[in-house]
């Protein structure tokens, strides 16, 4: 993957609302993910759509680095391979998330990711989550800035 890249999704515009139609494949950026959400008003499309780019998120090479999140509701680990970032959880919900984070930081160093806001950049994609939710994002986050 290429610096900035997220990863494969499918990619499409359904009838009535925006989503996932399977016919075409697209590397997301975390620019990309953030426009798609943001044509999106409904707080349930808007989930929907995060469950769905965790669907499609690609497993982590064998030979990455993986760390578990402690804090997240269900189990979900980052992992890492040089400045490239991959994830897996067992919920949807944190799938989709993870996939959100991991394209936030992808091809950057981890000195880099220190500098970022990431807390202010992900929550300016307006997502409903509850507490639960928010405090895995925060577990994350913390991961990500202590690499």
């Amino acid at each position: 993957m290429d610096a900035g890249v997220g990863f494969v999704a499918y990619v499409g515009c359904g009838a009535h609302r925006i989503g996932f139609n399977r016919t075409r494949v697209v590397i997301m950026t975390f620019e990309q993910i953030k426009d798609m959400l943001a044509m999106v008003d409904a707080p349930a499309d808007k989930l929907e759509m995060v469950m769905d780019l965790g669907a499609h998120m690609p497993p982590p090479p064998a030979d990455a680095v993986c760390g578990d999140i402690v804090g997240c509701a269900s189990h979900a680990e980052i992992c890492s391979k040089g400045n490239h970032f991959y994830g897996r959880a067992d919920s949807a919900l944190v799938r989709g998330i993870v996939a959100i984070m991991t394209a936030m930081v992808d091809g950057r160093s981890p000195d880099e990711i220190k500098k970022m806001d990431l807390a202010g950049t992900f929550s300016a994609l307006g997502l409903p989550l509850g507490a639960g939710r928010l405090n895995g994002v925060n577990s994350m986050i913390r991961f990500l800035q202590n690499l």
